[in-house]
């Protein structure tokens, strides 16, 4: 019997060429918790991808939700695959494999992304803003430091994560070929949505937008 956990993890292994590293593709709905040292990819929208790490663990991970509510995920007949399109049951994921990984929970960084409006219909269900506003206010609650964040804004993002040293890599998609997969995903969300409706280069400390270099805080690195 395949458990909640292996049912959501992310499969897609490859080799990225640009890092020279191996990488896992994170779609939505998925997450993955590593020690290794290797990349963690996603693409986002309205989507948030939270990357969290415990340096002297030494182990890391990164999920991508879709919704910020619970949406019932101890429901029956819920699957965890379609419970980790929400926040809450995505971040508890996230850090319950972390700690079984050996992480401790007081050692814990995070730096989230994603929560844009790209799409007009989605600016109306002010899905991206709900996302960004749960991940900081569940991470607060759950005493989990954020050390860097890229959140809202109108353009879709690539994020590449390093969980062995926690730097990441945001790059902004401005043309609308390297978007295609945000908007099948934001499509796909709306479809969600409409059947299911809604309950309610980055461095250590760092943020790499295209090429510019921007301190937690402001001013150029």
């Amino acid at each position: 019997m395949i458990s909640a956990a292996q049912e959501s993890m992310a499969t897609h292994h490859y080799f990225d060429r640009e890092f020279d590293s191996a990488a896992v593709k994170l779609l939505p709905n998925e997450y993955y918790v590593t020690p290794d040292d290797m990349v963690l990819s996603t693409v986002l929208g309205s989507c948030v991808a939270a990357c969290v790490r415990d340096s002297t663990a030494g182990v890391g991970g990164m999920n991508h939700f879709m919704l910020p509510n619970d949406g019932n995920p101890g429901s029956s007949g819920s699957s965890a695959s379609a419970s980790m399109r929400y926040g809450a049951y995505a971040m508890e994921m996230l850090l319950n494999e972390l700690l079984k990984a050996g992480a401790r929970r007081e050692r814990l960084e995070a730096k989230v992304f994603g929560g844009g409006a790209v799409l007009a219909n989605m600016t109306m269900l002010n899905i991206g803003d709900r996302n960004a506003d749960f991940v900081l206010r569940y991470l607060q609650m759950e005493q989990v430091r954020v050390a860097a964040q890229d959140l809202r804004g109108n353009l879709p993002r690539r994020i590449s994560y390093f969980p062995r040293s926690g730097k990441v890599m945001v790059r902004r998609l401005h043309r609308i070929n390297d978007a295609e997969q945000v908007q099948r995903d934001e499509q796909q969300l709306v479809q969600t949505l409409a059947q299911q409706p809604v309950r309610s280069k980055v461095e250590l400390f760092n943020t790499v937008v295209g090429k510019r270099a921007v301190k937690q805080g402001g001013g150029s690195a």
